[in-house]
Formats: structure tokens, sequence, C-alpha cells
């Protein structure tokens, strides 16, 4: 087994770099397809393998996100080794072989695309950007799983303890209210005010966000948008959408947008909390 030598990228610890094995019986196939691979920038080839044992220990070591694998190897075929790996072991899998009969079983086994020999450059960019796709949508659902159960955990240890959350004054429409800040479902920006909404109303509190969100418990508040900050408390549900970004679902239904230069705010908090 031949691995690369070079060091990690910074590209790869941002979980940007696609970690590919090659496992192929034939020495001029293993050279042919890390000839062209070289030209996809993002994909990193950590391992050729020879035979399906090699594979197997391979996508084991590295935590491979994309295998480039061979049917017919003599010691074991290519769905013999997709057979001894774990759902979670498992890579995003494009098949390579010169022999078309077995297409129809590869995406019984999910393949996510089936390279028929001799192919070209272009016949392998295509499947390559299938595999971006599809381990984006992965990442995304990763990241949302994560995000949902630190919500809960932030959730029950708020429920369990004093609530840490001072009090606003507002004063409108000829009355006085008293508001906990813990109690706020979510605050939007309106020119110099911010309008808290809180369960059915809502309360204009001339106040900017960003100084708004300096009064806030910064581990139970989270800005989605450079004009709304949520209470985690109330987020109910979270649904990834183009471009990186989220739909933030309340409890009470209310849906509001989550920005690509926001997210990472909310990976942050999982970061500090792993």
């Amino acid at each position: 087994m031949s691995l690369n030598a070079h060091a990690t990228s910074p590209l790869e610890k941002t979980g940007k770099v696609i970690r590919t094995i090659i496992a192929d019986d034939e020495r001029l196939a293993r050279e042919k397809l890390r000839n062209l691979l070289a030209s996809e920038t993002d994909v990193k080839l950590v391992a050729e393998c020879s035979n399906g044992k090699q594979a197997i220990s391979a996508i084991r070591l590295h935590r491979a996100d994309l295998l480039l694998l061979d049917i017919q190897m003599p010691d074991m075929d290519g769905f013999e080794v997709l057979n001894e790996l774990s759902a979670e072991e498992m890579p995003a899998v494009i098949f390579t072989s010169a022999y078309d009969q077995y297409a129809i079983r590869a995406f019984e086994v999910r393949a996510l695309d089936y390279l028929l020999k001799p192919f070209d450059h272009e016949r392998l960019h295509h499947a390559i950007e299938r595999a971006r796709r599809e381990l984006g949508k992965s990442q995304d659902r990763e990241i949302t799983h994560r995000i949902l159960d630190l919500l809960s955990q932030v959730k029950s240890e708020i429920k369990s303890g004093p609530s840490p959350e001072g009090r606003l004054v507002i004063r409108a429409k000829g009355r006085v209210v008293f508001l906990t800040l813990g109690e706020i479902d979510w605050i939007e920006a309106s020119a110099n005010y911010v309008r808290l909404n809180v369960g059915k109303e809502s309360h204009l509190f001339r106040e900017t966000i960003g100084r708004i969100s300096e009064r806030l418990n910064p581990d139970h508040f989270v800005r989605i948008h450079r004009s709304t900050i949520v209470n985690l408390r109330k987020i109910k549900e979270l649904i990834p959408v183009n471009s990186g970004e989220y739909i933030v679902v309340l409890e009470n239904g209310k849906e509001l947008s989550c920005s690509r230069g926001y997210r990472a705010a909310l990976e942050g908090m999982i970061e500090k909390r792993s």
C-alpha cells in the first residue's frame, strides 16, 4: 500500500479536502486515476491499494471520504470490501470497472457512480462533482445533528438551574412591562430600535441590536443574522438549505434565516462544548 507523505493542509483541517483512496489491482489503472485526480484541487489521495484487504485497512486508518473501487480484485471483490465496513466507516463510493454487468448491483449498494473503463477526465470529473455534493450534504446533516444535541443540552442545563438573565423595563402604550430576558423568543433589528418577540407579543425597545446582544448571556442567545438574535431554548429544528445557510424553526413555528456568515457562531458553540 502506497501512501502520500505530504503534510495535512489547512484545507483538510476545515473538512474541505476530500480524503480519497484508490483500490485497483492493476498498477496502470491506479496510475491513470492518480494522474486524472491531480487536477481536482480539493482531492487528497491518501492511499493506493492493490487488493481488498489493503483497501479495508486504509479506509479505517485514514477515515476516507471517497473510495474509487475496482470490482474484480484477486483476494476479494469490491462488493465484499463494502460488506466488511460498518455504516460509520463507509466512504462515498465510485466504482471503476471494465465490466458493465455489475452496474445494477453497484447502485443497489448506493454507489455514487459507476465508471466503465476506459473513461476520460471529463467523466471522472462529473463523478467527483457528484461526490462533492453528497459529501457536502452529509457534512450539513452531521453539523445539524450536533447543533440540535447541543440545544437539547442547553435547554436541560437552563431548566435545572437558576435563571441567569436580567430584566428590561419597557414603557409602551401607557404601561410599563418588566421583561425577563430569558423569556424572549427572538430579537430583530428595527432602525434604532429592536423588536423583542415574546410569545404572541412583541415590544419595541430603544437599543441597537449590537448593544442588546452585549446584555444577553452568550451561552443562551446566538446571533444568526446581522438583524436577528435567537434564544437557543426556543429553537425546535434546523433545516439546511443552499449555500451553507439554515432555516431556524422556533417552537412557536416561526421560521428565521441563519445566514452563512453567522453559521460559524452555532458551530463555534459546538466546539466550545465538545
